[in-house]
């Protein structure tokens, strides 16, 4: 028989445990743990800026200065890259030492300035002790071995100023030879390279893993690779915070596209409240899959009269959005060891875009994984894949054995629809969904579609028709996309590749299962394991065909 007083202990345990499991469960639905959105505030950290002469090193150092201050108003922590100018300096040493170790992080930024190439032992070339093309300001523009010397100098130096090696090194782009180096010798655990795009400053990084971060290739650290023994077990994160609407067709016919990301120096983009709220109200919300990502901050050549305004909006939104615990902001470091000891291979992960800014009718889905890259656009009540691009570890970077000898610096992957290149004003290339009715050719269309990432690896759109009764029903997996209709078994549709008439085309041959493509001497093929390509007599390139209602591609 139990006693009262037995009865009473009982009744407090049982209490203190539902208390305790309440706190947790509370913290669980709280906390961004299932689908983390992580923000990096990444600033990066230059000496001098010959570009502009009324830019001085006493101008930049006191941008430094000021980003310090603000992050610190708004309790954010970050991480701050050193080019090795900036590394030697004396006031950026005392500046950086200052700083807590539990908030900010110190790391190394990979462009190349004349002291650190001459004191590897090597002849300078550039115009400028910091000279910002490929061939002289980047590691592309070295000898495997020489790109060895650089690094073993930036690595000494560094740890003889702070008493430890760096964890992150970032730059618009480190080649593979470089990174695989640096994780092997020194340990790195995180990198950072630039967004996707096509000829700003010279740098072309085009069709690769859109957004938060990937594996590379040990042959191109641009392409994500697809097996663990081939890959360098260091997450290469993508920077700036792309709008993912508006980014890729910036431009459009130029040689150069412009910029329009999360930078606060652009006044049309992470320099506007309502964009930036945008921006990240869609960072929180959108289906993302494995996780959400961006970055934050700037480099120190745009000077703080240029990027405060846009700080200081974006830091207190920053700040909210993490004490309500829709995002976590961390270190460049802390990332890549979360996604070290998460991922063993580099995960399906999507950019959702439910609701476009005022005034536009736009949506978008990036989707990503480790064989391919494709992006879904709704326009005008319509849908196109805009861009699939396939990834191939074997396919090697030009710069891997031998130095860049041009100013400028591309990386691609491989393309089956791109958008980009191979559209006009007036004409936007693109894989279109269409139907036949009445005899005539019809683009379907359709309300808002629901993008959803509740299964794991995979992300399921449901869109529902106008045209016709039914629901176009997508799945895109790490490795095939189905589509299919639903509701109505009758409609006669299919999907049509548009381009421009001058496009430059990659497809070799187009069987009725396979689509036989080669870009810089590399062959790749997209199967089709249920439906059929064929060529159409309207001047697509091709069309793709459903089987009892139902379409399986194999990337």
């Amino acid at each position: 028989m139990v006693s009262n007083k037995a009865l009473f202990m009982l009744k407090i345990k049982w209490i203190g445990l539902t208390i305790i499991l309440s706190s947790l469960l509370c913290s669980f639905k709280d906390a961004p743990n299932n689908h983390p959105r992580i923000v990096n505030i990444v600033n990066f950290i230059r000496l001098l800026e010959p570009r502009d002469k009324n830019i001085t090193e006493d101008v930049l150092y006191q941008t430094v200065v000021s980003q310090v201050v603000m992050m610190k108003k708004y309790h954010l922590g970050g991480t701050f890259l050193l080019q090795y100018d900036a590394l030697i300096d004396p006031r950026y040493q005392k500046l950086l030492k200052g700083l807590s170790r539990d908030s900010f992080e110190i790391g190394g930024w990979w462009e190349i300035p004349q002291p650190l190439v001459e004191k590897a032992g090597l002849k300078w070339r550039g115009a400028y002790p910091w000279d910002w093309h490929a061939n002289i300001g980047f590691s592309t523009g070295y000898t495997p071995k020489e790109r060895e010397q650089l690094v073993d100098v930036y690595m000494a130096d560094f740890k003889k100023i702070f008493g430890y090696y760096p964890k992150s090194v970032g730059s618009w782009f480190i080649d593979a030879h470089t990174l695989r180096y640096m994780y092997e010798k020194y340990g790195i655990v995180a990198s950072c390279n630039c967004k996707d795009q096509y000829g700003t400053d010279g740098y072309t990084l085009w069709g690769g893993y859109w957004n938060q971060a990937y594996y590379p290739s040990k042959i191109n650290s641009y392409m994500p690779a697809q097996h663990e023994t081939e890959q360098i077990p260091v997450p290469i994160f993508r920077m700036l915070g792309s709008d993912p609407v508006r980014q890729y067709d910036d431009q459009l016919g130029s040689v150069r596209q412009g910029v329009i990301t999360l930078e606060p120096v652009y006044p049309h983009a992470g320099g506007d409240s309502t964009w930036i709220n945008w921006f990240f109200r869609e960072l929180v919300e959108g289906a993302s899959m494995d996780f959400a990502y961006t970055q934050a901050g700037q480099e120190n050549s745009f000077t703080w009269d240029a990027m405060s305004k846009g700080l200081g909006i974006q830091f207190p939104l920053i700040e909210k959005l993490r004490d309500e615990k829709k995002i976590k902001v961390e270190t460049l470091a802390e990332s890549g060891e979360w996604f070290r000891s998460h991922y063993k291979v580099t995960p399906a992960t999507a950019v959702t875009i439910n609701n476009d800014l005022p005034g536009s009718n736009r949506e978008t889905v990036w989707f990503n994984s480790r064989f391919y890259r494709a992006n879904l656009l709704w326009e005008d009540s319509t849908l196109r894949f805009r861009d699939i691009h396939l990834f191939d570890e074997k396919f090697p970077s030009v710069y891997e054995t031998q130095p860049a000898t041009s100013n400028e610096c591309s990386f691609f992957t491989l393309p089956i629809v791109d958008g980009y290149l191979w559209s006009v004003q007036n004409k936007l290339a693109g894989l279109r969904f269409k139907a036949t009715k009445n005899g005539q050719t019809i683009l379907l269309k359709g309300k808002n579609p629901v993008i959803s990432d509740a299964t794991p690896g995979k992300l399921h759109i449901s869109w529902p028709l106008e045209s016709f009764d039914g629901t176009l029903e997508m799945e895109l997996g790490e490795q095939q996309i189905k589509i299919t209709i639903a509701g109505n078994k009758t409609i006669n549709w299919y999907l049509e590749l548009d381009t421009a008439g001058n496009a430059k085309l990659p497809f070799k041959k187009i069987g009725s299962k396979q689509l036989d493509a080669q870009f810089e001497g590399m062959d790749y093929v997209l199967s089709a394991e249920k439906g059929s390509f064929s060529v159409p007599q309207n001047g697509s390139v091709f069309r793709l065909s459903p089987v009892m209602n139902a379409l399986v591609l194999k990337l």
